[in-house]
């Protein structure tokens, strides 16, 4: 059944239990699976091979529709929560709050990063596995047009990456998310375009969650690795005070790193069909941090080329992120009255329900609130037009 979509939201997330899709990981590995422990608060948190103690269930932000004076900083139980239950309830929060679809990524309970603390790459691999076929064939088909599901690629290796992907569209998941580069490094590599080329031929969505290398900005005993440069005199590297990477991306938020990544890496030259989502970035900072790309660019590419190697592109950085490049924006009044310096063909509402920031049960009357003088055709553009066409929402 087709739906006429008026609202979706981009970006929610499926903070269930490991326990919805354990049964899926292979017996063998079953029991090293991550699963729910009660912790002595009462709690929920999750135990998780690699990590020395449970996540308690506190950081997942599960505060959706909670007064202020309810929210508690510890001993929460996930089945109290919002946005936790069964996919039919999961239609029931939708009506509730006017949404008639939801882009499902993972979450804490069921998320990329959290997972990857799984050094047994054979157990890593099996629970995204796991979590991607459950969410393929029983979670999304209670409401397939609604609940639209985001599936995991495994950040063990451009192999394992490019596998996982045809496997989530062989399965009919309408997209994937990337936490790393495909390789599986924290910056872009030759051996990526392997990835890229299969979500080309598969016809399915690429998405990035925040950022890629989302572990990048913790303090480590190795700083990463963001960029590797054609031609790198390590006593050079070592006088610079600040890399070419880190001029570009000097005025933009986390995002900026991981989409500068990608532009100078000249992903968007050698496949000019690709489009990547970054979801639950917000949108206000980015044409002030595309200007000042554009700036230092052009200031410093010369030395670039000259110490590092750095091939020029063919257009501007900002050129490349307003045609390859979507964001998503919740409730910001600020990031619709500076739509038109990113294109609203290149915008997607969220509420990333069931977290802290969403508004629900009320994201109708707010967002109608905001969007007051938008233009009609603007308005369903960037509420579901732009969500429908991205992730192929009308192809059954």
């Amino acid at each position: 059944m087709t739906i006429d979509y008026h609202l979706i939201s981009s970006d929610g997330h499926l903070e269930v239990p490991p326990e919805r899709w354990r049964e899926r990981v292979p017996k063998a590995l079953r029991e090293r699976a991550p699963r729910t422990v009660r912790l002595a608060n009462g709690g929920d948190g999750l135990a998780i091979e690699g990590l020395p103690s449970p996540l308690e269930a506190n950081f997942l932000d599960l505060r959706a529709g909670r007064p202020a004076g309810q929210w508690q900083p510890f001993g929460l139980r996930v089945e109290d929560a919002a946005g936790t239950g069964s996919p039919q309830q999961r239609v029931t929060e939708q009506q509730i709050d006017g949404i008639d679809a939801e882009v499902l990524f993972p979450a804490m309970l069921a998320g990329p990063v959290i997972w990857r603390k799984i050094r047994d790459d054979e157990l890593y691999r099996a629970v995204v596995r796991a979590y991607n076929e459950w969410l393929a064939e029983e979670y999304c088909p209670v409401a397939p047009g609604r609940l639209i599901g985001i599936g995991v690629i495994p950040e063990t290796n451009i192999s394992d990456a490019v596998d996982e992907l045809r496997h989530c569209a062989k399965l009919g998941l309408k997209g994937i998310v990337l936490g790393n580069f495909p390789s599986g490094n924290d910056y872009p590599s030759a051996e990526d375009d392997r990835f890229w080329s299969a979500a080309l031929e598969a016809g399915i969505a690429v998405t990035v969650h925040t950022k890629l290398n989302p572990l990048s900005g913790v303090a480590g005993p190795v700083p990463p690795r963001l960029f590797v440069y054609p031609k790198e005199d390590p006593a050079v590297m070592q006088r610079m005070r600040r890399g070419f990477l880190e001029w570009i991306t000097l005025f933009g938020l986390p995002p900026a790193v991981s989409i500068a990544q990608l532009v100078m890496s000249g992903v968007f030259e050698r496949f000019p069909s690709l489009r990547i989502f970054f979801a639950e970035t917000r949108l206000g900072w980015v044409p002030f941090w595309l200007e000042s790309c554009d700036l230092w660019y052009e200031r410093h590419i010369g030395w670039a080329q000259d110490y590092l190697g750095l091939a020029p592109l063919a257009r501007r950085p900002s050129d490349y992120v307003r045609e390859h490049v979507y964001f998503s924006v919740q409730y910001e009044r600020v990031a619709i009255e500076v739509r038109h310096h990113i294109g609203t063909g290149k915008i997607m509402f969220a509420t990333d329900f069931p977290h802290i920031e969403c508004e629900w049960p009320r994201s109708k009357p707010v967002i109608d609130h905001i969007y007051a003088d938008v233009p009609e055709d603007e308005k369903q553009k960037i509420w579901a037009g732009n969500a429908v066409e991205f992730f192929h929402l009308a192809e059954p």
